[in-house]
This record gives C-alpha cells, structure tokens and sequence, in this order.
C-alpha cells in the first residue's frame, strides 16, 4: 500500500484524465459519479462517501510499477520531473460519457460541457457555501432527449452520448464485466458503442476499467512516439491510423513499455504538453 504521501493532486489532476474538478485555494473539489471529493496537500480527504483512496489507485504497487516503466530513460526521467503523478479509477459512467464529449475538443470546453450536464441532470450538493452537481446515472439519463443533450453544448457529440446512455441502460455495455474482461474484449465491446473508436476505448479502459496496459493514442501520443522512438514506432504511425495500424502499434507499445503501457503514456502525455504550454484546468 503506498502512502498518500506520494500523491502531487495537481500533476495528478491537470493530466488530462479528469475534468470536473477545480482549484478551490489549497483544496482541489471534484466530481466522480454521485460523490464530491474535497482534497488537499499534502494528500488529506475533506470530503468523499466514498474510500477516496480506491479513486486514486492507492493499492497499485507504485514502487513496482515505476522501477518497471523506469527502464526507459524519457519514461524514467518524466516520472522524476512529475513525481507524484497518479493514474485515477474514476467512476466508469462519468468516465465514458466523458471522453465521448472529448472528441474533437479542448479540456475547457469539455469541462464546460460536463458542467452542464451535471447541473441540468445531476444533484445539488452543498460544501462550504459552494454548490456542486452530480454526476448523473444512466438510469436519470435514459429520458433525456436530444434536444437535451444539444442544450448542454455537447454538439454532433449528442447523439454519440445518447447512444451510450442506451447502451448501459440496454445492458450491452456493463462495466463490471468489462473489468473482468481481457483487455482486446473489453476494447472490442466499447467499440460497439457508436462514437467509440480506438482512443475513447484506450481512455476508458485506462481511467476507469483497471486495463493498464492501454495506451491512448491520439495526436499527442503519436507525435511522442514519432519524436522520441522514431525508430521503434514510426512506421506504425501516421497521421491517421486505421483500425490494423492502431492495433499493430498498440501491441508494439505493450512490447516496448510492458503491462503498465498505460502509467508511460500518462507521464509521456504529461511531459509533451506542459512542453508545449498547453492549458489544463
């Protein structure tokens, strides 16, 4: 068990792998599923109903997990840079909904679509004279029309989210299987969901599913790849992959960077943007 201690809330939070939560003075409040978390450093729960410390993956075998991604020298010096890093395990739903709404979208505008969700669907919570949102279920979702989901901002996006809502609620998706799944099934299963590619898959998998060995893969994560392993990893790439080319460098990522494929990428990703001055939350 690692200690909390360990735990630095903002390279953890501004990682790209959460988007409803806010900088609060020395606090950090967020919204997984129907709970608020209140945190701060170093790592102490304010507020949570549930065991925070399973949201922020404190039963991985941090000292394990970083020696084995370590044995790359760029992972390895990333991990020191961001040491304190964390992936989450994030309520599945939200987590789902939530990189669906990513597509074609920057994190500002993918909180801001959130943030409407959970305040027309979700349940008022009150801390420290601050009013939060939920966010909602499938089941609070099921009604919710087009028209609905288009009033939240969320674009062409609407009707892929609709379709997920449907999904869970039909029981064609259920994350509980999905985490017992391996990881090719579970992949293959959210790719049924229309507006599910490879990526959005990856992502879920990874934040909220307990599959470490995803690896996202998008415009970021390709162009890292290119730069840094271009001998390893650039003839997989391109600037579109399709459904064999994904697949092929995913394997070849696992290859390289082992099981804990998904803990590299998040240290990678990191690194890559705070590079370029990219905005976080």
């Amino acid at each position: 068990m690692q200690s909390t201690a360990t735990i630095n809330l903002n390279f953890t939070i501004n990682s790209g792998q959460v988007f409803l939560w806010e900088k609060i003075g020395e606090k950090w409040a967020g919204i997984n599923g129907n709970d608020l978390l209140v945190i701060k450093e170093p790592f102490q729960i304010i507020s949570s109903k549930k065991p925070a410390r399973h949201f922020f993956r404190l039963d991985d075998n941090q000292p394990r997990i970083l020696s084995r991604i370590g044995r790359d020298s760029l992972v390895g010096t990333a991990a020191r840079q961001f040491s304190g890093l964390r992936l989450m395990r994030q309520d599945p739903f939200q987590c789902y909904i939530s990189f669906i709404c990513s597509s074609n979208s920057s994190i500002q505008n993918i909180r801001n679509m959130l943030t409407r969700l959970c305040t027309k669907f979700g349940d008022k919570i009150e801390f420290e004279n601050r009013q939060f949102f939920t966010f909602p279920s499938a089941k609070r979702l099921s009604n919710a029309t087009t028209k609905d989901l288009l009033s939240c901002g969320l674009g062409f996006r609407a009707k892929y989210v609709k379709d997920a809502i449907r999904a869970v609620n039909t029981g064609k998706i259920e994350f509980e299987s999905l985490k017992k799944e391996d990881y090719g099934t579970a992949l293959e299963t959210l790719k049924t969901v229309k507006g599910v590619g490879n990526k959005i898959a990856d992502c879920i998998l990874l934040f909220s599913l307990d599959k470490l060995e995803s690896f996202p893969i998008d415009r970021w994560t390709q162009r890292i790849l290119q730069k840094y392993y271009p001998k390893i990893f650039y003839s997989s790439g391109g600037k579109s992959l399709t459904e064999k080319k994904y697949a092929n460098l995913h394997k070849k990522v696992v290859e390289y960077f082992g099981p804990y494929a998904g803990y590299s990428q998040q240290f990678l990703f990191k690194l890559e943007r705070d590079l370029n001055k990219k905005n976080w939350l």
